[in-house]
């Protein structure tokens, strides 16, 4: 018994460190291609809600993820649109280090939000975490005033106040499933994709690109959630946390993208303060 528990707790790791890589190459999907921001969202998004479709449907829970995700469903998938519509024009207008360490702060911010909106505890560390971990996003911000990328850097946040309000809405209602409200997200973005780009005109191959990203961000979507049942919930944080350092050093490695002073000094302040606000979270 002990074997089979070691053995999933193994395959636990794997899939969320899959996860953390995948999630990590957005900046790079986003970058790499010509198209703008809104054929960006078009594409990802329905190559992303298709493949879930899919994976739903060879998974039986089609029903369950569609018809029964309720109101706080819904509620996901609209602030999920939102956040996506900031999230990738972001890294057209800014580092993909500015984007990922600013969106470190989320875990942090998702605290404060739920000690302010459904009443959840919060510690005086965690309190004290959250002051450090804004301190350093406005590190990173003050490093792009002006420039262009103070409107990515802004565009970020507005992403990371959107992924912070969707983790309090999962945990007042945690019966929400996961794939319904993704799928309803990218199909909210489509007609704004319509009015703001023009999907059709880009070539096959960047379309192919984005199918792949779409592709790999679904798929990031299903090991997330089958490696976090398989793992503590604590040790699940500090993997998914890989994120925030391995997608600069994806930036460094593909578009030799180097941070400035600021980026580097505000994140690692963030770093930190996310390391420390987990550390508190497991001992309350």
């Amino acid at each position: 018994m002990k074997s089979k528990s070691r053995s999933e707790y193994s395959i636990g790791i794997i899939l969320l460190v899959a996860a953390a890589i995948a999630y990590s190459s957005a900046g790079i999907f986003t970058k790499g291609v010509v198209a703008g921001a809104w054929e960006v969202i078009f594409w990802r998004g329905l190559f992303a809600a298709a493949f879930t479709t899919v994976w739903t449907l060879g998974q039986g829970t089609f029903r369950h993820n569609f018809f029964a995700m309720g109101y706080s469903g819904w509620a996901v998938g609209v602030v999920g649109a939102l956040g996506t519509a900031a999230f990738i024009p972001a890294f057209k207008l800014t580092s993909i280090a500015n984007v990922s360490l600013i969106y470190a702060v989320a875990p942090v911010m998702a605290g404060l939000l739920a000690w302010l909106a459904i009443g959840e505890r919060i510690t005086a560390g965690t309190l004290i975490s959250s002051i450090c971990a804004f301190f350093g996003v406005g590190i990173i911000v003050f490093g792009s005033i002006g420039q262009l990328s103070i409107q990515g850097d802004a565009l970020a946040l507005a992403m990371t106040t959107a992924m912070a309000t969707i983790m309090v809405l999962y945990r007042k209602y945690p019966d929400t499933p996961g794939a319904g409200p993704s799928v309803l997200q990218s199909l909210l973005l489509l007609p704004p994709s319509f009015a703001f780009g023009t999907p059709f005109e880009i070539k096959l191959f960047e379309v192919m690109v984005l199918a792949a990203f779409g592709l790999l961000f679904a798929i990031a979507s299903v090991t997330l959630a089958e490696g976090a049942k398989r793992v503590p919930s604590l040790q699940t944080a500090l993997v998914s946390a890989l994120e925030t350092p391995m997608a600069p050093l994806f930036a460094f490695a593909v578009f030799a993208e180097v941070p400035n002073v600021a980026t580097c000094l505000g994140g690692s302040v963030v770093v930190f303060a996310v390391l420390i606000s987990i550390r508190n979270d497991s001992k309350a």
